[in-house]
């Protein structure tokens, strides 16, 4: 073999390994983002598996106050479109943006506030707080309430994560040429921050 051959056989064996290196560094980066952004899709659903838990627990809970409490209607009116609002994003996929996001706290937040304002309704009436169906609701709703918490706080991480990874450099250029982009967090308030408190 000449050394004009080995030459060029040295020549092309750089070439393919820089080229198969480059190639696993896009792949093996591309890949991870996808495995990040699916992840988040994948903690968003939980959000929505626990908040769809207390939606389903609601009408239970409005028809067992009903039974003592008939006359606060203006109160079962407000928890029941307040459900129907924030169930018009179940199903929906992860929030692509901080409106997006709002709109969706918005919904849960009202609906937060009129369970707090159905719980409220309760505190007049001795009967209905020692009524084993409204205590057994009642544990279920505190329960599921802890569980929306550990449920965002779940998808925070994964979306610091994802966001993270996509806007380092030189992931931020594979990111931003196959159309990934940042995902907003959950920020509640802080009203709703909190667990409802239903001590009875």
């Amino acid at each position: 073999m000449t050394s004009k051959t080995k030459n060029i056989l040295i020549v092309v064996a750089a070439i393919v390994v820089v080229v198969f290196g480059l190639y696993r560094f896009f792949v093996g980066n591309y890949n991870t983002i996808v495995a990040y952004d699916e992840n988040v899709e994948a903690q968003w659903a939980q959000v929505q598996n626990q908040c769809q838990r207390r939606a389903d627990l609601i009408p239970n809970l409005v028809s067992t106050v009903k039974g003592y409490a008939s006359h606060e209607k203006d109160t079962f009116v407000q928890v029941t479109q307040a459900r129907a609002a924030a169930e018009g994003f179940a199903g929906a996929g992860v929030p692509q943006n901080a409106q997006e996001m709002e709109k969706y706290q918005a919904a849960q937040n009202t609906l937060t506030a009129g369970v707090r304002s159905l719980l409220a309704v309760a505190e007049n009436y001795p009967e209905l707080k020692a009524n084993e169906n409204f205590l057994a609701l009642q544990d279920q709703l505190e329960g599921t309430e802890n569980r929306i918490a550990v449920a965002r706080q779940d998808y925070n991480k994964a979306v610091q994560r994802y966001n993270t990874f996509i806007r380092t450099f030189p992931q931020s250029i594979i990111a931003s040429q196959r159309g990934f982009e940042k995902r907003p967090q959950f920020a509640a308030s802080q009203e709703a921050q909190s667990a409802p408190k239903v001590e009875f």
